[in-house]
């Protein structure tokens, strides 16, 4: 049975002896924050996580207690906590990857005129560890820890390019099952992602993200449920289909091939 760790769950489940339910909740509380939420009530993050209000209180409770979010009386309501930028910060921070392809990152940017990004999966989403945009040039700008969707953009298509077919199998019932309106439509584009990856070494996304925003993307995996996405792109009136295909993918997969030589020896 294909195991892929890190996707949405339903609370309860897990059949695994050694899973810990409790644990699992408090991490789905957590999740529940998303960019811009500001602060939340227990009614809120019980409706977004499916727990009942009873278990999110205690859990919201002891998570405050260890720092991971604060209270504000005045509101009612949790925000995150520092203790989650510690623990984000611990990640990128110690990331061997993200070390050595920041500065060929950036000269690929600069040389082409693109923004480009290291990307991991945040279960049917990517997100960024590393981005970097070019010097004196308009771009299209992405910070640290946005994230983008796995099915429609070029790194979530890179991602699932590197799978296995039984693994893209698992990941497509899922998608499926959780977003059955767009699915059809999703699957069309990453199929066409993996002709191009086929002929051509890499993924490809123009306007299906955003309508305004054309990128490419290649992976690169370095051991069993870890792969990452290098994608370039960027405005699409200034960054062409052709463009990006012609000029930017020799130099995107040799930077790839370069970061993968390095951290060989590393």
């Amino acid at each position: 049975m294909t195991q892929i760790p890190g996707l949405p769950r339903q609370p309860g489940e897990e059949t695994d002896r050694k899973f810990i339910e409790a644990l699992a909740r408090g991490l789905d509380v957590l999740r529940a924050f998303q960019p811009g939420d500001g602060f939340l009530g227990n009614q809120e993050i019980a409706q977004r996580t499916g727990l009942p209000k009873s278990s999110v209180s205690r859990l919201t409770y002891t998570l405050t207690q260890l720092g991971y979010l604060t209270y504000s009386d005045r509101m009612e309501k949790y925000q995150l906590g520092s203790g989650v930028l510690a623990l984000g910060y611990a990640f990128v921070s110690n990331l061997a990857i993200r070390q050595i392809a920041k500065p060929l990152m950036q000269e690929l940017a600069n040389n082409t005129g693109t923004s480009v990004g290291l990307a991991d999966r945040d279960r049917l989403k990517m997100i960024y560890v590393e981005y970097c945009s070019p010097v004196n040039v308009m771009a299209f700008r992405h910070e640290v820890g946005d994230r983008v969707p796995l099915a429609t953009g070029s790194a979530g298509r890179a991602y699932i390019a590197s799978l296995a077919q039984d693994e893209r199998d698992f990941f497509y019932q899922h998608m499926e099952k959780r977003y059955p309106e767009q699915w059809a439509e999703w699957k069309r584009g990453i199929e066409d992602s993996l002709r191009c990856f086929e002929e051509k070494g890499f993924c490809r996304s123009y306007g299906d993200w955003n309508e305004d925003v054309n990128g490419i993307s290649v992976p690169i995996t370095l051991g069993k449920n870890t792969t990452y996405s290098f994608n370039a792109g960027g405005p699409a009136y200034r960054l062409s289909p052709e463009f990006l295909e012609q000029e930017v993918a020799p130099l995107l997969k040799n930077m790839v091939r370069n970061i993968e030589a390095t951290l060989i020896r590393y």
